[in-house]
């Protein structure tokens, strides 16, 4: 399994630079069709349902107070399989051109983020975890 900092820094590498909101959709969505595709997780680092939509903690940590990312330092994405690039790969061909809040509009109408967030207010802090059995079972009856 990869470590969400080596996908981070494969998708930056193949991207350039993005506002840390769509770096933390598009690595949503590489879990996301990880679990449906190779049947695994990509990464072990916890999703939570924030107010914006799913989040890497593990990643906020590190971008808090930017804007906007170019390069992730923290990563190696030569680190990744040949398997992982190719779920990456193709999430970047179908979400890559959007942008992060678009990304942040679709996430807010499928299941896993909603059923995370359920009884929290719009705009309510939350941190509850979306669940890769959420995300597998969503994702895999698309």
């Amino acid at each position: 399994m990869s470590a969400v900092h080596d996908v981070a820094a494969y998708i930056l590498e193949k991207q350039s630079q993005m506002t840390t909101m769509k770096l933390q959709k598009l690595v949503y969505y590489c879990q996301a069709w990880s679990l449906v595709w190779e049947e695994r997780p990509l990464f072990d680092a916890k999703i939570e349902a924030w107010a914006n939509g799913p989040v890497v903690t593990a990643l906020y940590e590190r971008h808090r107070g930017e804007f906007s990312v170019s390069s992730w330092s923290c990563g190696d994405s030569q680190k990744l399989s040949s398997a992982d690039r190719e779920t990456i790969d193709a999430v970047l061909k179908f979400y890559g051109d959007k942008t992060s809040q678009w990304l942040s509009d679709l996430t807010h109408q499928e299941l896993p983020w909603l059923a995370a967030r359920e009884g929290l207010l719009p705009g309510s802090r939350g941190s509850r975890e979306i669940t890769h059995s959420a995300m597998a079972e969503y994702y895999g009856s698309l």
